[in-house]
């Protein structure tokens, strides 16, 4: 059998198809039906690419670790000029003065710490005593009728063995009134403590300290 002609291979095709289409009733894409389908793969719209931040190589230590050191630290040479010596805080030494006031408590508040509804008391005898020597040396001083009473201390104590001088009650002018109460360590002795009021005379070399106030008390409470 001989080979049949293109162009008469089409008319065939084209004859077969106008046939089929006139017998179901159904249109046929001629142009697709000639040329066999082409399956392409599906495109995608195109993604942003991935940003990557630059980074930077570590740099190399300028002083490499040896595990095998053998070299010693530099020896430590102590400075050329020498330490100045700290300023010393310590106050002027001058000698010592004390302040303070004494009262006379109600018999209902006897052996009570309170001042409630006490009053000045006049002429009040207080002791300072300093143990800064061999033997005590002591100084009195009387109150007032404000109850306040101020006691130069004794020419061989200064401020700087004031923490070694102590103040004491010792007598009252009034019977009624003559127990001395431990209100602020009156009766055993008050330590000093340094005053922010400068004394009266300021001409006089003194460092004012101060104690109380103090109290004296009957010796029984009311009945």
């Amino acid at each position: 059998m001989g080979f049949v002609p293109v162009k008469a291979l089409v008319l065939i095709q084209l004859s077969t198809v106008l046939l089929l289409s006139t017998v179901y009733g159904d249109v046929v894409d001629l142009v697709s039906w000639a040329q066999p389908p082409h399956h392409h793969a599906p495109t995608y719209p195109p993604t942003e690419s991935p940003k990557y931040h630059k980074t930077h190589p570590p740099s190399p230590s300028p002083h490499p670790h040896h595990h095998h050191n053998t070299h010693l630290p530099p020896p430590v040479h102590p400075p050329s000029h020498p330490y100045p010596h700290p300023p010393s805080y310590l106050p002027k030494r001058c000698l010592v003065a004390v302040q303070g006031v004494v009262f006379c408590k109600p018999c209902k508040y006897t052996g009570v710490d309170t001042l409630l509804e006490a009053t000045p008391l006049l002429g009040a005898i207080v002791k300072l005593e300093c143990n800064n020597t061999k033997y005590p040396i002591t100084q009195e001083g009387k109150t007032d009728k404000n109850g306040y009473f101020f006691i130069e201390g004794p020419k061989k104590i200064t401020n700087y063995g004031a923490h070694k001088c102590k103040v004491f009650l010792v007598s009252s002018p009034q019977a009624q009134c003559s127990n001395p109460s431990n209100l602020h360590d009156g009766k055993v002795g008050a330590t000093l403590k340094r005053s922010e009021k400068k004394p009266s005379n300021p001409s006089l070399p003194y460092e004012l300290f101060s104690v109380g106030p103090f109290a004296f008390e009957p010796a029984t409470k009311c009945h």
